[in-house]
């Protein structure tokens, strides 16, 4: 079943609208604070569109999702009985949370590279690393190399990629969007039990 062909196009037309960095930066803010989609499903296809641009968009991608780290940060360290602890219980984060802290017991900083440069939620360890009262800086720091590191490999694989990349992309992400969500129905269910 082809559904991922069509929001693939849609995607690629959308990243060359005149308003896709703004939409970029926007999403990297909030992605460190709440928003549970990655920056790098907009950040690729932009810097497919438009190669030229691909290194402006990850330094912004970058810098505002840092801040959106920093905004998570004061979320955890001033807001979290009023604000944060209700929407964790909403969302059914608390067992994330724990895990968290307990990571962050283990591994210190390291654990704000981990989460700003893999696919861990970095939203849980923005907040965290306040609620913990990390210190400010090294966090800010650390999150900026994180975070950075991943969106210049984003858009430098697809700018060394170029059109044979969007030719291949577009020819297998029926099969990429299907093994991404099996993918992930596996990682739910070992991680859940």
């Amino acid at each position: 079943m082809k559904i991922f062909a069509p929001l693939y196009e849609k995607v690629m037309c959308w990243s060359r609208h005149k308003n896709a960095p703004f939409y970029l930066y926007l999403t990297a803010f909030i992605e460190s604070i709440f928003w549970p989609i990655p920056v790098d499903i907009m950040l690729a296809p932009m810097a497919l569109a438009k190669r030229h641009l691909a290194w402006r968009f990850a330094l912004g991608a970058t810098i505002f999702s840092v801040l959106g780290g920093a905004a998570g940060y004061y979320l955890g360290s001033a807001l979290y009985d009023p604000v944060v602890l209700p929407f964790i219980e909403t969302m059914g984060y608390q067992g994330k949370m724990v895990t968290a802290q307990s990571w962050f017991i283990e591994w210190g900083i390291m654990v704000i590279f981990i989460a700003s440069f893999t696919p861990i939620p970095f939203k849980v360890f923005t907040i965290t690393a306040g609620v913990m009262g990390m210190v400010f800086w090294p966090f800010i720091l650390t999150a900026f190399i994180g975070r950075g590191l991943r969106f210049f490999l984003v858009a430098g694989l697809m700018v060394l990629g170029g059109e044979k990349m969007e030719t291949k992309l577009s020819r297998y992400i029926d099969a990429l969007g299907w093994m991404t969500i099996i993918a992930a129905a596996i990682l739910y269910f070992t991680l859940k039990h």
